[in-house]
């Protein structure tokens, strides 16, 4: 009970850190780029509990924020991204001298790799990937970056707390 509790916890600041990034206006000229502030929940869940919460709260919070202030398509490019990004971070979070920040970008990166995929079979280009994906690249490594030092500061200040 404690659990769900917490999990229903975890899944409310995750839809309202969604919500908060809808409200900052980020130009950086490339379609579809975030900061991601909703991803610090699914990696604080990944160290402190398992994947299997963190991927729970994340179909939560997509599904949520897509019906919000979405569309079908917009959840479905986010539950792409988020599945691709999730199971980087979970195999690579098994890795030795793999910090969270390092968790974090390769998470940043593979999301955007799972949404570009689903969007180049979507429009039938495979051009997409050529052109579009070098800028995601890099908005991912440096999102992926800046959610990984907050993830890595929030679970030091945390560190042995399962619970809220």
């Amino acid at each position: 009970m404690k659990k769900t509790a917490s999990m229903g916890l975890f899944a409310a600041v995750a839809i309202i850190l969604g919500y908060i990034e809808t409200l900052l206006p980020i130009f950086t000229g490339i379609p579809g780029v975030k900061l991601g502030l909703a991803n610090l929940v699914a990696v604080f869940l990944l160290y402190t509990y398992s994947w299997k919460e963190a991927a729970a709260v994340s179909v939560i919070r997509i599904l949520v924020i897509g019906f919000l202030f979405g569309n079908l398509f917009s959840i479905l490019f986010s539950l792409a991204g988020a599945a691709v990004s999730l199971a980087s971070m979970a195999l690579l979070k098994k890795v030795s001298g793999i910090s969270a920040a390092g968790v974090s970008i390769a998470g940043g990166v593979s999301h955007n790799l799972g949404q570009i995929l689903v969007a180049a079979a979507v429009l039938e280009n495979r051009n997409l990937l050529l052109y579009y994906f070098p800028a995601l690249l890099i908005a991912g490594l440096v999102t992926g970056l800046l959610i990984g030092i907050l993830s890595a500061e929030v679970l030091k200040r945390t560190a042995g707390r399962k619970s809220i």
